[in-house]
C-alpha cells in the first residue's frame, strides 16, 4: 500500500511506519509481541515492552504512548496477567511515554506487547535502507539472547548468564537512540528475531550494498558459546541461518558454531 504522506512502509521491511502529518511533524506507528522467553511475568513483561520500544528507537524518533497488546489463556490465574502489565509499564515509564489502552484475546499461551505511536521530524527518520559505502556497523546491545533463553526453558544455563542476558534484553534503546540522533547515522536497523544476519541483510538489500563481518569484533553475551557447544540452538535460528544460503559468503575460519550464533534468533 502507497500513500503521497506514508514515508516508510513495508517496501524495505523498516522496524516502523512513517506517516507525515505536516511539514514539521510524523507519525512513527509500530506494533510487536511474542510468548514468554522467561518464567517471570513481570521480566517478561518488560523485556516485551522495551522490544517494541526499541522500533521505534531505531528510526530515530521519539515514542509517545503506547497501547497493550496481550493473548492470555482463560485457564492461568490474572495475577500473572497484572505482573506481566506491571513490567510493561515500568519500562514506559522509564521510557517516559504513556500506555493509554490496549486489547486482549483469550489465547493458548501468553502474549504481550505493544502498539507504539512515536514522533519524528519528516525526513529526520534514520531509515534501515540508506547505509552509505564506506559506513561502519555498530550494535548497541550483545548477541546470544536466543541461545541463552532456550537454554533457560531446558533448565540448563547457569543462573548468572540468564541474569545477564535478562538485563540486557530488558534494558531500553533510548539512549543509544538519543545518541544516534546527535551523532548522526545514515542507516539503523533493530536487531530482534532474523538475528544479526538477517537484519543487516536486509539493510544491506535496501541500501543496494554488501557488508563484511568480522566475527572478533562482534560483542556476544558471556556463556553463549558454551551453549553452543552443548547443542543448544532454538529453532529459529536455524532457520534464519538455512535463508541466508545465497546471501552471506562464509570464510573457511567461520565454525558452524559460529554461523549459528551470527544468525542467533
Amino acid at each position: 500500500m502507497t500513500h503521497p504522506n506514508l514515508l516508510v512502509g513495508t517496501k524495505t521491511s523498516d522496524d516502523a511506519a512513517v506517516y507525515k502529518l505536516s511539514e514539521d511533524l510524523a507519525v512513527v506507528l509500530t506494533v510487536d509481541f511474542f510468548p514468554p522467553i522467561v518464567d517471570d511475568p513481570f521480566i517478561f513483561g518488560q523485556i516485551a515492552a522495551a522490544n517494541s520500544l526499541s522500533d521505534v528507537y531505531a528510526m530515530g524518533a521519539k515514542p509517545i504512548a503506547a497501547l497493550n497488546v496481550v493473548g492470555f489463556p482463560s485457564d492461568l490465574d490474572m495475577s500473572i496477567l497484572g505482573e506481566i502489565l506491571k513490567g510493561g509499564a515500568s519500562k514506559a515509564l522509564e521510557a517516559g511515554i504513556v500506555i493509554a489502552g490496549g486489547h486482549s484475546v483469550v489465547d493458548a499461551e501468553p502474549k504481550y506487547g505493544l502498539s507504539v505511536t512515536g514522533i519524528v521530524k519528516p525526513g529526520s527518520q534514520t531509515a534501515n535502507s540508506t547505509s552509505k559505502p564506506g559506513d561502519l556497523l555498530l550494535l548497541t546491545k550483545p548477541i546470544g539472547t536466543g541461545i541463552i533463553t532456550t537454554a533457560g526453558k531446558q533448565k540448563k544455563v547457569r543462573a548468572e548468564v540468564l541474569e545477564n542476558a535478562v538485563t540486557i534484553m530488558a534494558a531500553l534503546n533510548k539512549s543509544a537512540s538519543e545518541s544516534m540522533i546527535s551523532v548522526g547515522v545514515n542507516a539503523c536497523s533493530d536487531v530482534t528475531g532474523f538475528g544479526l544476519l538477517g537484519h543487516l541483510r536486509e539493510m544491506m538489500e535496501g541500501s543496494s550494498l554488501g557488508a563484511r563481518i568480522y566475527k572478533s569484533k562482534v560483542p556476544v553475551i558471556e556463556g553463549t558459546m558454551d551453549l553452543l557447544k552443548q547443542g543448544i540452538v532454538p529453532g529459529g535460528t536455524m532457520r534464519n541461518l538455512d535463508s541466508l544460503k545465497s546471501t552471506v559468503c562464509w570464510d573457511k575460519e567461520i565454525s558452524e558454531n559460529d554461523k549459528i550464533l551470527l544468525s542467533d534468533a
